[in-house]
C-alpha cells in the first residue's frame, strides 16, 4: 500500500520555516525592511519559484536600492551569498540562504551533502585552533558570545583571511580600549589586513610605529599652540619632515618658534622654513641638523643693532609728528624742560609746592598730547621706542640682572643676521 498527500496548488499556501536562530539572533537588531527582504526572499527560495530585486521592491513598496542594501547587509551577517553566474543577467547574481544551524555547529554526517566549496580547515568552526579563539575571546570580553557574535567572527577568518592569533590580539587591543563592539573589533581587524598584518608581532611592531608618529604629531600641534588632530595633510607634510628630509624633533621645533612673530601660525609656513633650511645645508654640504652657532659678542652685536634700529625708526616717527602736529613739539619741548626743573626742585629739597606745580602741568600736557594723537589716528605711543622686548628693552638683561627668555629668540634671529654678512669687525 502507498500512502499519498495532495500537493497544495496554491503557492501562498503554502509554509516557510523561518530559523529560530534568525529570529533569535539576527532579527532583533537588523532595520526592519531589510528583515521585509530577507523573509520574502526566503519565502521564493524556500519553494524554489524564480523572483528579482525589482519585483520584491514593488512587492514591499521600496526603492530596488533598497534591496541591494538589504542582500549587503545580510551577507556582511553572514545570513546569504551573492552567487554570480551567466544564468542571473537580470539580477548580476542569485542569492543563496546559509544555513545558519549548520554555520554554528556544523553540517550533520547523516545526511549525504553536496560537495561544499573549497575552504581553509583552519576557518571552519570544528576546527580546534577555531573552537580555542572563541575560548579565548570570551575569557577576554568575560562573557558568552551570542551566536551572531560566533558568525561575525568566522566572517572575519573567511572573508577577512585573518587568522586566529590576529583575531585574539584585536579584541584584547579593542577591550583594553574600552571597544567591545563586535562591529568595531572587525573594523579593527580590516584595517590590519589591508595594511598586510597578521600576526600579533607585526601588529605590536605597526602600532608602536604609529605610537611614535603621533608623538611627533602632537608636540609639533602643541608648539604650534594647537588643541586638535593633525589634519592628513599636516600628517603627510610632517612625516616628510622627518622621514624623507631627516629633521630631528629639536629642529622643527626650532622652525616652529619662527611662527612667534607671525599672527596666524601655520604648517606651511615651517615647512617653508624647513625648506629654505635643507636648501642652505644642500648648498654647504652639512647636516641639516646643524645650528650655526653665534657668540656673546656675536649676540650682543645684534642687540646694538637691534636698539639702534628701534631708535632711529622711533625718531623718524617723532619727526612725522612733529611736522604734522606742530603743538606736540612744544608740549615735548615743554616736558623737557618741566622735567630737569621738576628734578632740580626734588633735589632742593624746600620746593614741594613747586615741584608739584610743575608735575600737574606735565600731566595736563601729557593728557593734551594724548588727546591730539588719538583724534589724528595715531596710537598714544605712536613716537615711543618699540623694541622687541619690553622685559629687557633689547639688551638681553632684566631689570634683575637676570639673563632674559629673548634670548633663544634673538639668538636663533643672530644666527639670520650674521649669514646676511651683518658682523661688524
Amino acid at each position: 500500500m502507498n500512502f499519498v498527500k495532495e500537493k497544495t496548488k496554491d503557492f501562498y499556501l503554502l509554509d516557510s520555516k523561518v530559523e529560530n536562530i534568525f529570529i533569535n539572533e539576527y532579527m532583533p537588531a537588523a532595520p526592519g525592511d531589510y528583515v521585509k527582504v530577507f523573509i520574502y526572499g526566503f519565502m521564493y527560495a524556500e519553494h524554489g519559484l524564480p523572483m528579482d530585486n525589482v519585483t520584491i521592491a514593488k512587492q514591499l513598496m521600496l526603492t530596488e536600492k533598497d534591496v541591494q542594501d538589504a542582500w549587503s547587509y545580510w551577507e556582511n551577517m553572514g545570513a546569504i551569498k551573492r552567487r554570480y553566474d551567466d544564468l542571473h543577467e537580470d539580477m548580476g547574481y542569485y542569492v543563496e540562504f546559509i544555513n545558519l544551524k549548520e554555520l554554528l555547529y556544523g553540517k550533520s554526517t547523516s545526511v549525504p551533502e553536496p560537495e561544499p566549496e573549497p575552504i581553509d580547515f583552519n576557518n571552519s568552526l570544528g576546527s580546534t585552533s577555531v573552537k580555542d579563539m572563541f575560548a579565548e575571546i570570551e575569557r577576554i570580553l568575560g562573557r558568552t558570545l551570542s551566536s551572531t557574535e560566533v558568525t561575525q567572527g568566522l566572517s572575519w577568518l573567511q572573508d577577512y583571511g585573518a587568522s586566529t592569533g590576529l583575531i585574539t590580539y584585536a579584541v584584547k587591543y579593542c577591550k583594553e580600549r574600552n571597544k567591545e563592539s563586535f562591529k568595531y573589533i572587525g573594523k579593527v581587524i580590516s584595517e590590519w589586513v589591508k595594511a598586510g598584518l597578521n600576526t600579533e608581532e607585526q601588529v605590536v611592531e605597526y602600532l608602536q610605529e604609529l605610537d611614535e608618529k603621533y608623538y611627533r604629531y602632537r608636540r609639533v600641534l602643541k608648539a604650534l599652540g594647537f588643541t586638535r588632530n593633525a589634519t592628513e595633510t599636516e600628517q603627510e607634510m610632517m612625516d616628510n619632515w622627518f622621514d624623507v628630509m631627516g629633521y630631528s624633533m629639536d629642529r622643527v621645533l626650532d622652525a616652529c618658534t619662527k611662527t612667534a612673530g607671525i599672527s596666524s601660525p601655520n604648517f606651511n609656513y615651517v615647512n617653508k622654513v624647513l625648506e629654505n633650511w635643507k636648501s642652505d645645508a644642500e648648498r654647504k654640504g652639512e647636516d641639516v641638523n646643524k645650528k650655526t652657532t653665534v657668540t656673546q659678542g656675536e649676540l650682543n652685536q645684534y642687540y646694538d643693532y637691534l636698539r639702534k634700529k628701534e631708535e632711529t625708526e622711533a625718531e623718524e616717527r617723532k619727526a612725522e609728528i612733529y611736522d604734522k602736529l606742530p603743538r606736540i613739539k612744544e608740549i615735548d619741548d615743554y616736558v623737557a624742560k618741566a622735567s630737569f626743573e621738576l628734578s632740580k626742585a626734588l633735589i632742593m629739597g624746600n620746593a614741594e609746592a613747586e615741584a608739584k606745580k610743575i608735575k600737574n602741568k606735565m600731566d595736563e600736557l601729557a593728557e593734551e598730547r594724548a588727546i591730539l594723537l588719538t583724534e589724528n589716528n595715531y596710537e598714544m605711543d605712536y613716537t615711543d621706542i618699540k623694541y622687541k622686548c619690553e622685559k629687557c628693552n633689547d639688551t638681553g638683561i632684566t631689570d634683575l640682572g637676570e639673563r632674559c627668555s629673548c634670548i633663544k629668540l634673538r639668538t636663533e634671529e643672530a644666527e639670520l643676521w650674521l649669514k646676511q654678512g651683518n658682523l661688524k669687525k
